[in-house]
């Protein structure tokens, strides 16, 4: 099942994809549930956004795929990267991606997003399925040329724009079955599957949420593969995981 965010008639909803149109939902499901309202809108008349803006946090997950760390020249590491994104980074589908004036080396990278469902402290990887709501796409976008410099990934990880997520929530997503494609203005410039991650998302959860207590609503990204890049105002970057949809967004300078 796919829940999508959208705007319509200046109210912001929630509905079930179905073919070219959303069955609108009484509220959140995650915490509403499911009861629809009997109305149905075209995608083409609603404003999809952000399928999710987290609660508390984006928890990240750095040089999760070999071969990502290796283009970069980092060591792999013993256990999950984390750093954060605050909830402000979030835009949608077709929001424009600002390039800040502090960089001049805005990068793109494609990753599978896990939207977690309920409170979770000290989950096994046995039971992190338990905790899933669903899985999204994302664009972890990264001011390079900051990340060295800081010795800490949180201005260029975390400016506002670098997080954009969507089209929709993929609930019943098989990821040992799933890849990644990024594109830059059409030409594809990552492909890689979710099984090649160096942790999986169950061993994810259980690392992060020994270390904080996740929320509902809190989106995990889990890492990007090899081919990353930069990307210039005027440039669109799509990400697309077969089977939940595509990101597409396109990148503006700051004014």
């Amino acid at each position: 099942m796919k829940i999508a965010r959208f705007s319509h008639n200046d109210a912001i909803k929630y509905g079930i994809v179905d073919g070219a149109e959303l069955v609108v939902l009484s509220g959140d499901p995650m915490f509403a549930g499911y009861d629809t309202t009997g109305e149905r809108v075209s995608i083409g008349d609603v404003a999809l956004l952000a399928p999710v803006i987290p609660r508390s946090k984006v928890v990240c997950v750095g040089r999760n795929y070999r071969d990502h760390a290796a283009e970069l020249n980092n060591d792999i590491p013993a256990e999950p990267l984390l750093f954060f994104k605050p909830n402000t980074a979030v835009i949608g589908p077709g929001d424009a991606i600002v390039r800040p004036h502090q960089t001049n080396d805005t990068q793109w990278e494609g990753e599978l997003a896990v939207v977690i469902g309920k409170i979770a402290k000290n989950v096994s990887a046995e039971d992190a399925n338990d905790v899933i709501f669903g899985y999204t796409i994302a664009n972890d976008v990264t001011a390079r040329d900051l990340q060295g410099p800081d010795r800490q990934w949180a201005r260029a990880k975390g400016m506002d724009t670098f997080c954009p997520l969507g089209p929709a929530i993929e609930t019943e997503f098989d990821v040992s079955k799933g890849e990644i494609i990024t594109r830059h203005n059409d030409v594809e410039v990552q492909r890689g599957s979710f099984t090649d991650m160096i942790f999986d998302i169950p061993a994810i959860i259980e690392y992060a949420s020994a270390a904080f207590t996740l929320l509902p609503g809190d989106v995990i990204l889990t890492g990007t593969p090899a081919g990353v890049g930069a990307f210039q105002a005027g440039d669109s970057v799509e990400v697309e995981v077969p089977g939940i949809g595509i990101l597409r967004n396109v990148a503006r300078d700051a004014a």
